[in-house]
């Protein structure tokens, strides 16, 4: 029998686009953007909703916190991807990898879950007018919003203690822009049949039970909407909706394509172009898309803008 190289791995290292040198540099520049404007956007989406009382509402609430989870989220992967492109590569410890694979796991988790929650709250608001603010109670918006911290934790820790208990070994080469799960799982030696079902068991706990809420809120409130008369009340109640409907289909449309599917049918170039979608596209996207959709948004940032203004200035 031909010998096997079952020498343990300890480090990695993060290659990318290694079949397009020249791509380096200017990938580089344009990850550098993109991530700028994620860091410019969620970051005053967050001091206005804080900064005009109009905002100080349970939707905006929720989208505070969304917006400090992709400014986050999108800080644990790509200041590692700005690395790897400019260097051409770079090695990664073990534990270092597990860390942000954890961080990553975790955001990403915390992200699913506020977006079921924000399609729930738009069903209160829209299905249950009269008794939302009974419903959505600042303390029900707290524990909903620790609830999916705790939940992103707890999905993240298992997730990652289990995926860092295979063994690694022979080639330590990972041909992706980070540490994440399907290029890690290529890297395994022994039966890793038990841990890979556990990982995928909290994948299904995490993405789908996430997508039922949406789908069951969505279709109540759509329900709703079709008993209104008034096709420009329809228009306008469906508006409500419109932004968050786009943020959900970005993320989890990206998600769904990266992860429920088999892994070893995956390409290595197909999995980073979808990899830039939901860890540097999907967060920079998503201030644009409920400020643009948003009157309240809209005049919030009209507002600050004309008190930024020296008293002089027309």
């Amino acid at each position: 029998m031909a010998a096997t190289n079952f020498t343990l791995v300890t480090e990695f290292f993060l290659i990318a686009f290694k079949e397009h040198p020249e791509w380096g540099l200017p990938l580089f520049l344009v990850f550098l953007s993109f991530y700028v404007t994620t860091l410019v956007g969620n970051a005053g989406m967050i001091i206005l909703i804080r900064r005009d009382r109009r905002l100080h509402t349970p939707m905006y609430f929720f989208l505070s916190h969304l917006s400090l989870v992709d400014l986050c989220y999108s800080s644990v992967t790509v200041p590692q991807m700005l690395v790897v492109l400019w260097d051409r590569g770079t090695v990664i410890s073990q534990a270092r990898c597990a860390a942000q694979f954890f961080l990553f796991t975790f955001f990403a988790s915390i992200d699913c879950y506020l977006l079921a929650i924000m399609a729930y709250d738009r069903y209160a608001a829209v299905c249950q007018p009269l008794l939302y603010v009974t419903i959505v109670t600042e303390k029900a918006r707290m524990g909903l919003v620790a609830g999916a911290y705790g939940a992103g934790f707890s999905s993240a820790f298992v997730r990652t203690v289990t995926a860092f208990t295979l063994s690694f070994c022979g080639n330590n080469e990972i041909d992706f822009i980070f540490c994440d799960l399907p290029p890690l799982l290529k890297l395994t030696c022994g039966d890793s049949s038990t841990q890979e079902v556990v990982i995928i068991v909290f994948a299904i706990f995490v993405m789908p039970a996430c997508i039922l809420v949406i789908l069951v809120s969505y279709v109540l409130i759509i329900m709703n909407i079709m008993q209104i008369r008034s096709a420009g009340g329809r228009a306008k109640t469906f508006s409500t909706c419109a932004s968050h409907l786009t943020a959900v289909a970005l993320f989890f449309g990206t998600l769904i394509f990266m992860y429920l599917r088999d892994n070893s049918s995956q390409s290595s170039e197909g999995d980073r172009v979808v990899s830039v979608l939901y860890t540097v596209v999907t967060p920079m996207l998503n201030p644009f898309i409920y400020s643009l959709r948003n009157k309240e948004v809209k005049e919030a940032v009209l507002k600050l803008l004309s008190r930024s203004k020296p008293s002089g200035t027309p």
